[in-house]
């Protein structure tokens, strides 16, 4: 038996759930339930280095870099959902925000599990991305011993790129491999071993903040309204009106046309309804505040207009 995983937090039998094949249908939906709302008190622990990481991830993606999700299985798959939300919800470049999981994208939607012990696939993947100093890698493991992001992240760090973990078990080798190593220690799972289950939701709850706090800092919220959301479809199209009129006050009307005349961007329309700039002008004034709205908006208050 493989010490290092029976000593597993995530690998131990749960005593709360050890008869729920002998539960009622609702006994079983209350034992699970009960075990997820003990999930965000664990990333509750984990809060400075989801900070720090934000931090890092702010920092590279404003100098140009890019965030690279790696992972194997239900993490591997919780990276690539992350990552492909990133474009139409801030309206960013498919390279910004990466997801690459341990046997490509049949790994997706099948169970390809051997690849995590591949540590030539996980550099490999870090190689084709071409991966540099300004680039960040998160690797995303439930265990800590995969060796697909093990070597992914060690790959990373020798080419000078910034390192983050996200395990949900304590004391894990991945510590050593990053700048910053995010653990929420979500215990023994409801289904033995099922790490799909808890360690799934705190990893998808770590991966929210990752993103969406780099993007607010990015300037890609104003208040908490995705101003910079890509209208691809009817119901992003709807949701970019209500968000021009909320912010102006202008009718939906005023707001379809307004979206219009700045070629879809929201951030865009809003900057010309409220300075009652021309489009090129708002949109030069956006660029000289690095897009970021509010401050593009105080400029125009303060008479500084492009």
């Amino acid at each position: 038996m493989n010490q290092y995983l029976s000593a597993l937090s995530t690998e131990k039998v749960n005593d709360a759930t050890k008869d729920i094949d002998l539960c009622s249908t609702l006994e079983m939906v209350t034992l699970m339930n009960q075990q997820d709302m003990t999930v965000p008190l664990a990333v509750q622990t984990q809060l400075p280095q989801i900070a720090r990481a934000v931090d890092m991830l702010h920092a590279a993606l404003r100098a140009g870099g890019r965030m690279i999700y790696v992972g194997a299985g239900t993490s591997g798959r919780l990276g690539v959902l992350d990552a492909s939300e990133c474009p139409p919800t801030f309206s960013t470049p498919p390279e910004m925000v990466q997801g690459f999981i341990a046997g490509g994208d049949t790994a997706l939607r099948n169970a390809v599990e051997g690849c995590e012990d591949s540590a030539q696939l996980g550099i490999e993947t870090v190689r084709g991305a071409n991966v540099s100093e300004r680039d960040v890698v998160i690797g995303i493991t439930a265990s800590g011993s995969a060796a697909y992001v093990q070597a992914a992240l060690q790959e990373a760090r020798r080419r000078g790129a910034g390192t983050i973990g996200v395990v949900t078990n304590a004391g894990t080798p991945l510590v050593q491999m990053c700048d910053v190593c995010i653990e929420p220690d979500v215990g023994p799972e409801v289904i033995t071993g099922s790490t799909r289950l808890k360690s799934g939701t705190a990893q998808k709850l770590v991966l929210n903040m990752l993103t969406t706090c780099t993007m607010i800092k990015l300037g890609k919220v104003y208040g908490n309204l995705m101003v910079d959301l890509h209208p691809s479809n009817r119901k992003l199209h709807d949701r970019a009106r209500r968000i021009i009129c909320a912010v102006t006050g202008v009718d939906e009307a005023a707001a379809a046309q307004a979206l219009q005349d700045a070629g879809d961007s929201t951030k865009l329309a809003i900057m010309m309804l409220k300075s009652g700039l021309a489009r090129e002008q708002a949109e030069q004034l956006l660029a000289q505040n690095d897009g970021v709205l509010r401050r593009a908006l105080e400029a125009v208050q303060r008479g500084q207009t492009a």
